[in-house]
């Protein structure tokens, strides 16, 4: 368990490293999206994303949709997404088998949050925007951003104890969970069966290779763009896809940690004795080659893509994402302030803090759950607060509500989507920095506390 644990925390590690500056790339990304949007070069911003893509094998076309080419706009958002949802699913996995979701007690509080900050802000965004077509976005609000979060909170430093970064992030994995079902369920079009049923099949060999122990992660990457491509043509959202796939990784490593040490140690004990000269023998190459062997064989192919994406995903994906849904255009002769503006404002802003929060207060003083440690309620206040930065799958979530038939709904989702996310924000950092500790304090002062 210690083995298991101690790969858990490096992944963790990572996780954070990655995803504070991919959060502070998106703050800036995102910032100039609007800055060229509202620019002369406004209508080359907005065609530049009906650009056809194609990826041709013969008449084959990998990047298409029943016959018809992705635009760059649609191959952004189906395609290079479904990568992003790939990599949330391998969290998801790891949270499950041994973070913070990987027992009854560690989960209760995360999802009991996470339920709080997905059911308030729908009710709030229904409160204001109930009449059709409006009433199609109530899911808008419902995601938080982890990257954008951790990016905000990277402003703070070493003062914001682990303890409440793992809760930020624990709670804002299982509200992608609820994203990924509201997108599942909630944005189906017609479904063409024979293409579900292929992409199906193919997930069902994933699993059972993944059963067999096969451990080949190109095998589960070609078979997974396979699967991509018949959920794409079947109606069912393809960034399923990319979640489903994440779920047939293997997690275990072909080499046991431990088993791994013990060769290691005697294979450096050999290259010792080997040791004559400036110069390295035969011998002792071969005994470089079976180390990485062995380094290979102890990283999970779980593991592996997930340390691999995280690049790719906070530092090209998701910026691409945002500078081509995040540019909301001011001018016009219709303003974008409406009542979908409002009501996804308001849900992010004030419902996530009630519902995260709230949900937390009430659980924990009918003592069903603790809070993390290292918070109190003053911290915990902030980062509810923070729980309204629903950037990057808040514009997923209006695209597919809005994009097809609804285009100036669109707009003023995205606007309240950024109001939203700036002004939750802002709000969070300004408690955290009033109410954490001026001074970096030891992990083992981190008691939870009430005021």
């Amino acid at each position: 368990m210690a083995i298991r644990q101690t790969t858990f925390n490096y992944s963790l590690t990572n996780f954070f490293k990655h995803s504070i500056n991919g959060g502070i790339i998106l703050m800036a990304v995102a910032l100039l999206a609007m800055v060229v949007a509202n620019s002369p070069w406004h209508g080359l911003y907005q065609e530049i994303w009906n650009y056809p893509i194609s990826m041709q094998l013969g008449n084959f076309n990998l990047f298409s949709h029943h016959g018809n080419p992705l635009t760059l706009a649609a191959f952004i958002n189906d395609a290079l997404m479904a990568i992003f949802f790939f990599l949330v699913g391998l969290e998801i996995k790891r949270e499950i088998l041994v973070g913070e979701l990987s027992s009854v007690r560690r989960a209760s509080l995360p999802v009991i949050v996470a339920f709080g900050g997905m059911i308030v802000p729908v009710a709030v965004y229904f409160i204001f925007a109930h009449s059709h077509p409006e009433s199609i976005g109530m899911a808008i609000p419902m995601a938080t951003d982890i990257a954008f979060t951790l990016g905000i909170i990277s402003l703070l430093g070493q003062r914001v104890p682990i303890g409440l970064k793992i809760f930020l992030t624990a709670f804002a994995v299982v509200d992608d969970i609820g994203g990924i079902l509201v997108i599942a369920v909630g944005y189906t079009a017609h479904l063409d069966i024979t293409s579900l049923i292929i992409g199906f099949a193919l997930l069902g060999v994933l699993a059972v290779l993944n059963k067999l122990g096969v451990m080949q992660k190109s095998l589960y990457i070609l078979i997974g763009i396979a699967v991509w491509y018949f959920f794409l043509q079947s109606g069912i959202h393809s960034t399923i896809a990319g979640v489903l796939v994440a779920f047939t990784i293997p997690a275990r490593p072909r080499l046991d940690v431990k088993k791994y040490v013990d060769r290691t140690r005697e294979s450096l004990d050999l290259f010792d004795e080997e040791a004559t000269s400036s110069t390295i023998s035969n011998k002792q190459i071969r005994i470089l080659k079976n180390m990485e062997e062995y380094s290979d064989k102890v990283i999970s192919p779980l593991q592996y893509l997930e340390d691999k994406l995280h690049g790719a995903v906070n530092y090209l994906i998701m910026p691409l994402f945002a500078f081509a849904n995040a540019g909301v255009h001011l001018g016009g002769d219709q303003s974008l302030f409406g009542v979908v503006t409002l009501a996804v404002f308001l849900a992010l802003f004030v419902g996530k803090f009630i519902g995260l929060f709230s949900f937390t207060w009430i659980f924990v003083k009918l003592k069903i759950v603790n809070l993390p440690r290292g918070t109190n309620w003053k911290s915990l206040a902030g980062i509810c607060m923070l729980g309204g930065v629903g950037f990057t799958v808040s514009l997923f979530i209006a695209n597919l509500s809005f994009g097809v038939h609804y285009p100036e709904l669109l707009g003023e989702a995205k606007l309240g989507i950024i109001l939203g996310t700036i002004a939750s924000g802002l709000a969070g950092y300004v408690i955290l920095n009033l109410v954490l500790p001026k001074e970096i304090i030891s992990e083992d002062d981190n008691q939870p506390e009430e005021d």
